[in-house]
This record gives structure tokens, sequence and C-alpha cells, in this order.
């Protein structure tokens, strides 16, 4: 059957469809591929159209989408980091005005926070066993506990019925109205956490340096790897790959996947400390602040610094929205930057301050213009214009969703669970097709087979290389010949046997090759030794 070339009219990016490249959901990998089985030329026909199908009516619901995002714009000689809470809450409407509130609970802190997928109820923990769940649109509370001992992070899982707490020594799982679900006692003295919503798993560091992963569907543990970098300081997840970043104390980020025991990468981001780490939405770049006070942006992609900022205090929190906008929390300062991934600023976007507190912790609120900030005194929501995506995905996560939607979609997630081994720094490798020819892939794979092999070779020679002082009769493997009968053959005394054959052999032809002699070389093979 001759070659047919398939993927040139029904790729995305043709002619009338040049338009529909940012709507794809997925990457078309049957451009421009000569494939000659019918079934999987068929098949990858199918999969193209259905995601041109999938762009076009994504690029048709764009028409109902009609908020945009909108940021503070200052005239003339005015700065838009002037502006404070008190003036934007008398500009804006009554709705955002009351979702900028504080509480003061200055006996509990400092306070970790937290939010739901879809920025509908918010979490809170204070550092001396305090822990709020509710819903802030609402003015609602879901359930409120005093646990009488140290709590060091919150987490939401899959939806708001369940959140994670690390406290003192274990990690414990309530539901929403507060009742202890599950103990992990195999995740001790956690201090951060992160859950990877698409694979269902809750993922914690602790002091003893071990990057834990819990699926939460199942209730098994998934795996347990040891960092070796001691007590982890920082923890983010990458939204775009799943990815684990841990920050520690030598000044190094290290990049994680439950499939690998070893960190995948590894970026010495700082001469000091990592205090906090945050990516983007899109997961193309990396903010990190260390103990050297540096605020440094760097691209995930080639692993470089873009640039860096300096703070007058060694920042302890950062975050990204899903704008781009950065917040640093420094001291008792919150600074929002605009635009400073990409380009370096030169002055912030906004600026807050929490008189005689330190913040402790920074969250963005998903499709809302807010942010969430814990410090010492108890939790502020400030209002940070431009900072929330203004069009949600219902499917994705629905600020707005009923009970039934909720149940519906929880079970979409559990049929849909991504597996941990799908986890790697390029998401997309899954379902992509080799184009190399049949025998380029077999000439790639014998020559990575025979270097290999070499390798194994070279390996095994230089562990049988004899050492220089001769083993005389008292040696540990002619004293274990002795000890056993003549008439025994096991597998450990032919083995033995072997191996001083094969030492003595290796010293003979030394010492001829030291003398100028010819090598004895063995000719006939094993079959046919025993004729000689």
């Amino acid at each position: 059957m001759p070659a047919v070339e398939i993927g040139r009219d029904s790729a995305i990016g043709g002619e009338g469809d040049a338009d529909l490249s940012r709507f794809a959901y997925g990457q078309v990998t049957a451009k421009n591929i000569k494939v000659k089985d019918r079934k999987l030329r068929a098949n990858m026909k199918r999969v193209d159209q259905r995601f041109k199908e999938a762009a076009r009516a994504a690029k048709s619901t764009e028409l109902l989408l009609q908020e945009e995002a909108g940021f503070l714009e200052a005239e003339g000689m005015e700065k838009t980091y002037k502006v404070t809470q008190e003036d934007l809450r008398k500009q804006v409407d009554v709705t955002t005005a009351q979702r900028g509130f504080e509480l003061k609970l200055d006996h509990f802190g400092p306070y970790r926070l937290d939010y739901t997928r879809n920025g509908r109820k918010l979490l809170l923990g204070g550092r001396k066993g305090h822990v709020a769940a509710f819903d802030f649109r609402e003015g609602s509370l879901d359930t409120e506990l005093h646990l009488g001992e140290t709590v060091r992070a919150v987490k939401y899982l899959h939806n708001d019925q369940f959140f994670a707490v690390a406290q003192k020594k274990y990690v414990y799982i309530y539901n929403k109205s507060g009742a202890e679900v599950h103990c992990l006692k195999k995740h001790i003295e956690v201090t951060d956490m992160e859950f990877l919503p698409y694979h269902f798993l809750l993922a914690t560091i602790g002091n003893a340096g071990f990057l834990k992963y819990q699926d939460t569907s199942t209730g098994d543990a998934v795996c347990e790897l040891r960092t070796r970098l001691g007590p982890s300081t920082a923890m983010a997840q990458n939204p775009y790959n799943a990815i684990i970043h841990l920050g520690h104390s030598n000044g190094t980020v290290s990049l994680w996947a439950p499939s690998v025991t070893t960190p995948l990468v590894k970026i010495l981001t700082h001469k000091g400390p990592v205090r906090a780490t945050a990516i983007s939405r899109d997961g193309q770049y990396m903010a990190t602040t260390g103990a050297d006070s540096q605020l440094k942006i760097w691209d995930v992609r080639m692993y470089k610094e873009v640039h860096a900022y300096y703070t007058p205090t060694p920042a302890s929190s950062l975050e990204i929205s899903d704008r781009g906008l950065l917040a640093v929390g420094w001291g008792p300062h919150v600074t929002v930057w605009k635009d400073a991934l990409r380009v370096k600023q030169k002055s912030p976007y906004m600026t807050h301050l929490s008189p005689a507190s330190t913040i402790n912790d920074l969250k963005f609120c998903p499709f809302e213009d807010l942010l969430g900030t814990g410090h010492d005194n108890g939790f502020s929501s400030l209002i940070i214009p431009g900072a929330g995506e203004p069009n949600f995905d219902a499917l994705e996560a629905n600020p707005y969703e009923t009970l039934e939607q909720r149940r519906e979609r929880e079970v979409h997630g559990l049929l849909e669970k991504l597996k941990p081994e799908m986890i790697a720094l390029e998401p997309n490798f899954i379902g992509s097709v080799d184009s190399r020819a049949p025998d380029e892939r077999k000439k790639v794979l014998s020559l990575e087979t025979t270097s290999e092999t070499d390798a194994r070779s070279k390996e095994h020679e230089a562990k049988l290389k004899p050492k220089t002082k001769m083993r005389g009769k008292n040696s540990a493997l002619r004293r274990y010949i002795r000890k056993k009968s003549k008439n025994v053959i096991d597998e450990r005394r032919v083995r033995v046997e072997s191996a001083l054959k094969i030492e003595k052999d290796m010293r003979q032809n030394n010492l001829r090759r030291k003398r100028g002699l010819p090598i004895q070389v063995r000719k006939l093979g094993p079959a046919l030794s025993r004729f000689k």
C-alpha cells in the first residue's frame, strides 16, 4: 500500500482556520505524518476532526463571553500603588465592596488559607489550632474547629466537601461539617500540602524531607520520595503538568514527579534558603524568593533567570493570579506587580500595609478580583482589580454550580482520573505518534542498546579487575570451597569457582603482558572446549 499523507487539510491552522489555534483544546498529532496502517490512519483522522470541532465550538462561544478584565488606570501624576483599599471600596459596586473585608483573630494566628477551585469557599487555619471553613460571599459558616494543637497547613480537596489539615504530628481529613473522616499516619510533621485535582493526589512534605503522595479517592499511598535535602522551605504545584516544586535550605528548587525517585530538575535559585515559590497558570514562569532578599523570575521552559527584584526584607510568601499578577508578602507589606513575569517593572501595581503584623500566606481567589492574606492578626481580603479571570468554563470550575452539578462533576472527575505515571515535564507526550520511519526507530534503538551493553560490559570488567595483592590459601573464597564437601555442588560453589578461574586467567594474562609474551586466547567455544 503506498504511503498516504494525512492531516494537512484537517489540522488547525490551515486556510480559514488561522485563528483557531488559540482555541485548541488538544495538540494535533497527525499533521504531516505518513501512515501506512489503514486503521491507525482512520483513528488519527477522527482525533484531528474532534480537535478541530472543539476549537470551532470554543470560538463560537467566545461571543457569549462579554466580561473583560479591568485594571486600575492612573491619570496624569497619579500612581496606582497609592490607591488604598478604603478608596477602592468607595468606588466599586456594593457586592465587590462587601467581599473586601477583614477578620481580626489575633489570638490564634498566624493564619494559612486556601480557596476552592471555583472560588466559592474559603478555608482558614490558625497556627494555634483554629480552623474555619465558610462561604465568604454569603457569609455562611460551614464549620469551625478548635483543635487545641499546632496547625501548619490547610488544603481543600477536590471540592468543598472535604479538606485536609496538617496538625502537630499527622494529617487529618475533615468533611464539610467538621467531622474527622480519616487520619493519615504516614504523613508525619507535614509543613506544606498541595492537591492535584486531575489525579486526586494529596502531596505533602514534612520536616523529615520526604515527599509523599496519597490517593484521596482510594485511600492508598502512591509513593514516598526521599529528597535528601532536609526539610523543605517552600512548596508549589505547576498547574500545567502537575509537577511539584520544592524549595530547600541550600538555595535550590527541585522538581518532582511520583514516577521518578530522583528530582527531574534541580535549579540553584538563591544564595540562601528559599523562602517561597509560585508558578504561573500556563506553567511557563516561576517566581522564587530567598533569604538573600532577592525575588527572581525564572523561565521554566529553559530553566533560566529572566530578571530579579529586590525586597527590603526577605519575602515570606508569593502568589501568581490567573491574569499574571504577582503578589509578594514581605514583613507587614503586600506588594502586587503587574506584567512582572515577562518584563521587569520599575514600580508596583498596588500595595497594602497590615500594621503590627507579619504576612504569612497569600492566595488569589479564582474568578474574583480578590487577594486573601493570612497574617498574625487574622485574615484580610484585598480588592485587586484585574486579578481574576472574568470568564469561567462551567465544565471545569463553576462558581454558581448547584448540588446536582457538583455531584455530576465529582463523578466525571473520578471516571476521568489520571494515573500518577502520567505526570511528566511535557504532558503532551501522551497520545503522540513517532513520525520517524520504522527502520530509523529500530536503528536508534539498536544504537542505544549497543551503547548500554558496552557500558555494562565495561562496568563488569572494572568490577572483575584483580587486586594487586595475591590471594593466599586462607582467602574467604577458598575457605568456603574447603568447607563444602567435594561431592556437593550448589549454585554458590559454581559461581565461586568460576570467579576464581576468571581471576586466575586475568592475573596470568596481566603477567604475560608485562613480560611481553602473547596472551592466550580461547579459540574454541564452551561446547567444544572439552575436545582440546
